[in-house]
């Protein structure tokens, strides 16, 4: 559980709602159904307008991430090169063969078996670039869902409150109903911006932040694969990957 996530969402929702309350104000004025939908109704649309349906899913499962991030262990890694290393330097590559078929990772999993067919060091890694090229480019794109709403939300605060105002100027004649009109209008721009630089923005700043971790997991495991594949000696292979663990 990423406690600092969950920190700052309850210091940020801490901060607003006490503010108002500071002011003077009533936290039930905060609480607009009409402003919410406009706001999150709009910004989803917009978004999944602007996605592929692939990588609006994946964003979406994404947002787990935030809360539970996904277990990268760069020193559990390279234990783990090195003792495919040194197997394959005392039985031959053949003896990856067990480790091939219980791997789950589906990256893993190929990389080993081109190593395991005898496979070309430089067409090994050249393969498995290839596959964390299109992971990246899949996965950034997934991510950008929630920069983009970021993006969007803004607007259709101003939205709600355009429509607010309007609300209110058709109203003008009974003073009864100005009241919800004007707290459409300014809880739906609150709406907008608050969940833009509160929730949106920093979701994607996060989950590029794992994609970007990911993407190194995968690019030290294709270059120990590679050394594996070219016979290099374990220490050499240790020492190469070394500075991968300060990632």
């Amino acid at each position: 559980m990423d406690k600092i996530s969950i920190i700052g969402i309850a210091l940020g929702l801490a901060a607003i709602l006490l503010g108002q309350v500071l002011e003077g104000g009533h936290l039930g004025s905060l609480l607009q159904l009409t402003a919410f939908l406009i706001v999150i109704g709009g910004t989803t649309g917009a978004v999944m307008l602007q996605s592929q349906t692939r990588h609006f899913i994946a964003g979406v499962r994404m947002l787990g991430w935030i809360f539970v991030p996904p277990q990268l262990d760069f020193r559990k890694v390279l234990a783990t090169l090195m003792n495919w290393g040194q197997q394959a330097r005392r039985n031959g590559l053949l003896a990856l063969e067990a480790y091939m078929h219980s791997e789950k990772d589906p990256f893993v999993k190929r990389g080993l078996t081109m190593v395991v067919d005898g496979a070309e060091p430089a067409i090994v890694l050249r393969a498995m670039e290839l596959d964390i090229e299109s992971y990246e480019e899949h996965a950034r794109a997934a991510a950008r869902i929630w920069e983009s709403a970021g993006g969007y939300s803004p607007t259709f605060g101003i939205l709600g409150a355009v429509l607010g105002l309007i609300h209110v100027m058709e109203n003008l004649s009974d003073p009864s109903r100005l009241g919800a009109g004007i707290a459409v209008a300014f809880v739906a721009t609150i709406y907008g911006v608050g969940g833009a630089n509160l929730f949106f923005l920093p979701i994607a700043t996060k989950l590029k932040y794992y994609i970007a971790l990911e993407v190194r997991r995968r690019e030290m495991l294709a270059e120990g694969l590679y050394s594996i594949a070219n016979g290099e000696n374990p220490r050499l292979l240790e020492n190469k990957l070394a500075g991968y663990l300060h990632s």
